[in-house]
């Protein structure tokens, strides 16, 4: 078994209410639905950053990129008459 490390958390007591009925309804321990939930949370999220980190990067390297106005004027223009088409990319 893999090694692991004991975390103490508070939870809200509604919380700990539906964590507890959870457990008992899919027959595994609070511990292990909590563990399940945060590896999850830290995984999408650690995600979300990495790729956040890159495109920052790209940014700063004067990678292609499109202004933040030109990608709001065209989602404004979503569902309208004159939908605009998607920006392009332009070397920074």
């Amino acid at each position: 078994m893999a090694k692991s490390t004991t975390v103490t958390i508070r939870l809200k007591p509604e919380v700990s209410d539906k964590l507890d009925a959870l457990a008992r309804d899919t027959n595994r321990s609070k511990a292990h639905l909590a563990s399940q939930a945060i590896e999850t949370f830290v995984n999408i999220n650690a995600w979300q950053v990495a790729h956040i980190k890159a495109a920052l990067a790209e940014d700063e390297e004067g990678g292609p990129s499109i202004p933040h106005e030109d990608v709001v004027r065209w989602l404004e223009s979503w569902g309208t008459d004159h939908e605009l088409p998607r920006p392009e990319p332009k070397q920074s």
